[in-house]
Parts: C-alpha cells; sequence; structure tokens
C-alpha cells in the first residue's frame, strides 16, 4: 500500500503536496498517564499514539501507584505499629495495663477509621478516573470513526488493531475481515514486501511520524482487486514495550484523474502553440515575457530559454517601446478580453539581429489569481506588405495607363469628329451646294434629270446630318470650343428631344471650370447614364445635378423607371456601368448605384479635382 522501495510511482503528481493530519497522537494520548487508548480499547479494535498532555490535578494519582499507595497507607500502618506497641506495652505492665489497652484499641479505631477514609476516597477517584477515561475513549472512538480519512493502525508483527469507518468505505473491507489480519491484505502483491521493510525501517528511525511516499502516489489494494492512488502519514509510539504505528490515508483518485486530465490537456495545449503558424507569447504584468512558443523562435531568431523572463521591449524597435508599454497598460485597464493591435497599421518587430519587420498582432488578457497576462498572437506579414506594395504599384500604373489610354481615345475621337465636321461635312456642304446649283440652272424638259437631282440634294442632307451626329457622338466640338456646362446642356436637350423624356439640369455653380480630363469624364458619365435611361428605365423623368464644392465635383444623375437590383449578375457585353466605376477610379473618385426594382435608379459619382487656375 505504501512503502520506499515498492511503490508504483507517479511522481508528476505524488510531488504536489496537500493539507491533512500527520496522526491523531494528541488525540489518542490520555491526560496524566503513560498510557494510550490502545491500551484500554483493544477489544474494541482502537489504538493511537503520540504526546503525553500535561497531567489534571483530578488525575494526580493515576500513573503514581508505589508513591500514592505509600501517602495513603503510611499515616495508617504508623497508627497500627503504634497500637501494636501499646498492645505489647500494656502486657508487660501490670499497673497501666487497662489503660495501655484503651490506649491501643483508640489509636487502633483511628486507625481504621483513617484507612476507610482514605480507601473511600481513593475508591472515589478512581471511578472519576475510570469515567474520564471512558470519556476520552468515547470522544476518540467518535474522533477516528468520523474522520474522512481512512485511519489504520497495525502492531509491530504489521497486524491491524484499529480500522475505522472511512477505511471500510476505501477499501471494501468490513472491519471484521480486516481486524488481526496482515496488513499486506491493503497493499498489492508487487510492493508487499518493500513495504515491510519500510515499516521496519521507520520503526527503527525512531521518527514521531512522517509522510509516507512524498515524492511519489503510493498505491492501495481494495476488496474488489482494484488497485487506487493514496497519499498517507505514519506515525508510531511505544507501549509496554511494543511499537504501534498508526497511518492515516487519503483516497485520490479523482484529484489524480483529474491532474493527469489536466497534464494532457496542458500537453495538448503546448503542442497547439508549438505547432502554430503564428508566433504566441505570453507576458505579465511587468511586460516581461513567460510563455514563447515554436513559432515566436522562428520569427524573432531568439531561443525560447534566452526569452523566457526577458521583457517585451527586446523585441519592439526603441522609437516604439514607450508608446507600446503605455498601449498595454491602457489595455489592461480597459477590461477588454481581446482586440487587434494597430488596426490602422502594421505595427513593427524587432528581430534579435536587429532587423525590423511588419506583423499583424492581436492581444487578449486574463486574470488568474489577481494576476494580470497579456497574450499576444503575431504574425510576420513582410511578404504580405510587399505583395500589397507591389499591388499598389500595379495598380497605379493600371491607372495610369488606363487615364493615358482614355485620353487617347478622346483625342483620337477629337481628331476623327473634328475631321468629319471639318473636312467631310464641309465637302458634303459644299457638295449640296453644287447641286442646288445644277437644280437652278436645269432646263424644265429635264424632268427625269430633275429629280435624280432631288433625291441626291435629300441623300446630301441626310448625309450631312448623320456626319454632324457621329462627329457629336465621338466628341461634341462645343465641349473643346465652349465648355463643359453648354455641352451638357446639348446633351439634356439632345436626350429629351430624341426620347421625349422631361429632363432637368441643376449645376451649383455657371462659372465650372475642370480639367480636361475630368471635364470630359463628367460629360461622359452623364452621357452614359442618359444612354441607360433610354435604353432600360422606361422613365416618365430624369434629373441631372453638377455641384463643385472646390475639392470635389459631384455628378448625380436619377430617374423614376423600373429600376433593378444591383446585386444581380451583370448582363453579357453590358459595360454601361462598369464604364462609370473605371472611369471614377481612374480619377481617384468612386462611384455608388443606388437601385431598387419599381424605385428608378440614382448614379452617384464623386471625382477629386484640383483648383485650377483661372487663366485655363
Amino acid at each position: 500500500m505504501y512503502s520506499a522501495g515498492g511503490l508504483e510511482d507517479l511522481r508528476p503528481y505524488g510531488a504536489r503536496s496537500v493539507n491533512r493530519w500527520s496522526s491523531y497522537n494528541e488525540l489518542c494520548r490520555i491526560p496524566g498517564t503513560k498510557s494510550s487508548i490502545a491500551s484500554l480499547m483493544h477489544s474494541r479494535d482502537s489504538v493511537s499514539s503520540g504526546r503525553s498532555r500535561p497531567v489534571p490535578d483530578r488525575y494526580a494519582g493515576v500513573g503514581q501507584p508505589r508513591g500514592r499507595a505509600l501517602v495513603i497507607l503510611g499515616p495508617i500502618v504508623a497508627l497500627i505499629a503504634a497500637a501494636a506497641a501499646l498492645g505489647v506495652a500494656a502486657i508487660g505492665q501490670d499497673g497501666y495495663r487497662a489503660e495501655t489497652l484503651i490506649a491501643a484499641t483508640i489509636v487502633a479505631f483511628v486507625a481504621l477509621f483513617l484507612a476507610v477514609i482514605l480507601l473511600y476516597r481513593q475508591v472515589r477517584r478512581r471511578q472519576a478516573t475510570g469515567r474520564a477515561l471512558q470519556n476520552i475513549e468515547a470522544r476518540v472512538t467518535d474522533i477516528v470513526e468520523s474522520a474522512m480519512d481512512p485511519v489504520i493502525a497495525v502492531d509491530q508483527d504489521q497486524r491491524v488493531v484499529l480500522f475505522n469507518a472511512a477505511a471500510e468505505k476505501a477499501f471494501l473491507w468490513p472491519r471484521a475481515a480486516v481486524l488481526g489480519e496482515p496488513l499486506d491484505k491493503l497493499m498489492p502483491e508487487r510492493f508487499r514486501e518493500g513495504h515491510r521493510a519500510h515499516i521496519a525501517r521507520f520503526g527503527e528511525a525512531g521518527m514521531t511520524s512522517r509522510r509516507m511516499g512524498s515524492q511519489m502516489v503510493l498505491m492501495a489494494l481494495r476488496a474488489d482487486g482494484v488497485e487506487f492512488p493514496i497519499e498517507a502519514s505514519i506515525s508510531q509510539h511505544t507501549e509496554d514495550g511494543n511499537k504501534l504505528f498508526t497511518v492515516i490515508l487519503r483516497d485520490i483518485t479523482e484529484r489524480v484523474r483529474a491532474e493527469s486530465l489536466l497534464a494532457r490537456n496542458e500537453a495538448r495545449l503546448r503542442g497547439i502553440l508549438d505547432s502554430a503558424m503564428d508566433a504566441i507569447i505570453t507576458i505579465d504584468e511587468t511586460q516581461h515575457i513567460v510563455l514563447f512558443n515554436a513559432a515566436a523562435e522562428a520569427m524573432f531568431g531568439c531561443p525560447r530559454e534566452e526569452a523566457i523572463g526577458a521583457p517585451l521591449a527586446w523585441f519592439i524597435p526603441e522609437r516604439f517601446r514607450a508608446a507600446h508599454a503605455s498601449h498595454v497598460r491602457g489595455f489592461g485597464e480597459t477590461g477588454t478580453a481581446s482586440r487587434r493591435m494597430g488596426t490602422l497599421r502594421i505595427v513593427i518587430g524587432l528581430r534579435r539581429s536587429g532587423e525590423e519587420f511588419p506583423i499583424d498582432a492581436s492581444i487578449s488578457q486574463v486574470t488568474d489569481r489577481g494576476s494580470k497576462f497579456f497574450t499576444v498572437i503575431l504574425r510576420d506579414v513582410t511578404a504580405r506588405v510587399r505583395a500589397e506594395e507591389a499591388l499598389s504599384r500595379s495598380r497605379e500604373e493600371l491607372r495610369e495607363l488606363g487615364a493615358t489610354a482614355h485620353q487617347a481615345r478622346e483625342q483620337e475621337n477629337s481628331r476623327i469628329a473634328r475631321e468629319l465636321h471639318d473636312e467631310l461635312a464641309q465637302s458634303l456642304t459644299a457638295l449640296q451646294m453644287d447641286v442646288a446649283w445644277c437644280k437652278e440652272r436645269l432646263p424644265d424638259e429635264q424632268k427625269a434629270l430633275a429629280k435624280k437631282l432631288e433625291r441626291m440634294e435629300t441623300l446630301l442632307d441626310t448625309t450631312v446630318t448623320a456626319t454632324r451626329r457621329m462627329a457629336a457622338d465621338l466628341r461634341p466640338l462645343m465641349l473643346d470650343d465652349l465648355g463643359l456646362l453648354p455641352a451638357v446642356e446639348w446633351l439634356v436637350d439632345n436626350f429629351t428631344e430624341r426620347t421625349g423624356v422631361p429632363c432637368e439640369l441643376a449645376v451649383s455653380t455657371s462659372d465650372l471650370k475642370l480639367h480636361n480630363a475630368h471635364a470630359t469624364a463628367v460629360f461622359r458619365i452623364i452621357q452614359e447614364s442618359l444612354a441607360n435611361i433610354a435604353k432600360h428605365a422606361r422613365a416618365s423623368r430624369a434629373e441631372v445635378a453638377i455641384e463643385d464644392n472646390g475639392s470635389e465635383v459631384t455628378i448625380s444623375v436619377r430617374d423614376d423607371g423600373l429600376g433593378f437590383s444591383p446585386h444581380d449578375p451583370r448582363k453579357p457585353n453590358s459595360f454601361g456601368l462598369a464604364g462609370l466605376r473605371e472611369r471614377a477610379y481612374l480619377l481617384g473618385g468612386e462611384a455608388a448605384i443606388i437601385s431598387a426594382p419599381g424605385r428608378g435608379t440614382n448614379i452617384e459619382v464623386r471625382l477629386p479635382v484640383a483648383p485650377m487656375p483661372f487663366s485655363q
């Protein structure tokens, strides 16, 4: 059940100390005697040991039989001796024989009276002592029987002489089946020989008491053959030349199970921490490291043994240390369980080599036994930052390329439109004039030729109109010649004329001046929006608004048509709205499209603009 050399070693758990009784010695010693309850209760299977207490006055005679006999019998013997002497003297004298016999008789009666009184008092005192011993016996018996821990006492032959109720419950043996049996009955067979040697060594050592298995968990054996872990302390005392050993046990099955589960959980957590791809660091309230996982070792180039106990400032660039310490203290005061660090920026870490690198971090806090601990999960985002920088450069290059492409296309459209207007349209106009001249000079009898000239004149009129329309669609010359507002006014009027849908134009200022690229973008956005209304909206009215606040120009085109769901998939080969967003993006702006089925559509585009000199 418990021995130094023959016990099942569960060292991960046995080294943990628990509070327990070391012995029942003080409770079991009878005041004023050299005997323990075991000597008075042997028939009731009770035995205990310990140090004696001071002797109360009412028990002054208990335990000192020879001295007490002399104190009680001395005066009586003296009186009897005196009476005998008087009797002998009376026999030897003739004159005073009667008086001497009377005196001897009186002395004898006095001695007898004193002897009766003293014997009565002694009997009463012994009765009181007996009752006290019975009370002590009952009290100790109640204490031992009501103890929550098993209490077992064995003699020097290691046979059980005491087995309390808790022991019955723990070992599943009835008391009668254990008393007088070897203690080996309660321990696994593989430990019995070692246990006997352990008890013998303890008895020879002369120690009063000690804990058993201080570095391990001991194993005991139940009646059903099941082994279970225990903690034990042992004490000894000698009575009438015989040693008695008292062992107090505690069944720690649940504690060992809980500690085993805790150890498995800790091992599992350690495995998770060490296999985590992100660095995990835990610091205490003084911001010194108490946990440093394998990923953190790799990230910061610092071994765990060196990092544990070191200040967190080791891994923070010097220029950020004061702010970071203040940030952690402030986070601790908020009581927030967790949050991300550096929400709007990347946090900078410092490797032991002195290299700085960007990290993404989140922090959490927990309070354990009144102390706060902060856990930071870190991720090296060097590759991500480089990718983002490369993506940003690529987007900027694409935007510049797109803007250049749009500008080149607008320039080409302007060139073609001007050529259509200045060359083809003028040539067609000249041809119209020539046809008109021919008609005026054609003889009346040439009616067939006159009809041909009329058809030619009509065709020329249609061709000139189409040419002007194509030139305006490519780029209205008034946008370059007269400016943005006249071009937009022409666009709105042309929309109303072609579709019959009333359209209102609202401008915040009549002196709107924008750079050529912005003016072109505003015109094209309005042009494309009105084209979408004409094709799809089935609207009864439309509104166009342009607002300039100096740093931003806002274009809004609204209709009361059918509307649509912006979340619906885009139709094949439909790039109207995508073109709006692209134009806004190329100029650093943004486009918002608000629509719902049956509630019309509102297109709002915001473009940042730089102040334009008045001379331009």
